[in-house]
């Protein structure tokens, strides 16, 4: 069986959350969905858990960290193309997002980046490993 990944976010604003993370190309799973959460889908095994700040404290006792201040994970992605890398970073520019960075070429790999709405960090990827230099 495949594994999967619950990436769960508190989110200030359940709803801008939810319609941010449709713009970028996630489905909502209507039923883990309700005024505390929205799961948002990617993939068969990529699941974004949008948390309101009182259900995301449900699961732990920590601070919520300050986005605007401090970055302690950055989630990535790889994709199937450059093309679908800057698709989805540009629906994520539309929907509001920043693009912190200047997109990277290391020959090997594209990589861009986007901000959500609450400042959590996205790194994008398309690698194409027959360009990776020989060691």
């Amino acid at each position: 069986m495949a594994k999967k990944i619950f990436i769960n976010l508190p989110v200030a604003d359940l709803q801008k959350a939810l319609t941010f993370y449709k713009a970028v190309g996630f489905a909502n799973n209507l039923q883990f969905t309700d005024e505390t959460a929205a799961c948002m889908v990617l993939s068969d095994e990529i699941y974004v858990m949008l948390l309101t700040h009182p259900k995301f404290n449900e699961f732990t006792k920590k601070e919520i960290g300050d986005t605007a201040r401090t970055a302690s994970v950055i989630h990535t992605l790889s994709l199937d193309s450059n093309a679908e890398v800057n698709t989805m970073v540009g629906k994520a520019i539309d929907a509001g997002g920043i693009e912190p960075s200047e997109p990277r070429d290391y020959g090997f790999m594209q990589s861009r980046s986007f901000e959500d709405l609450d400042g959590h960090l996205w790194g994008v990827n398309y690698m194409d490993l027959s360009k990776l230099p020989q060691q």
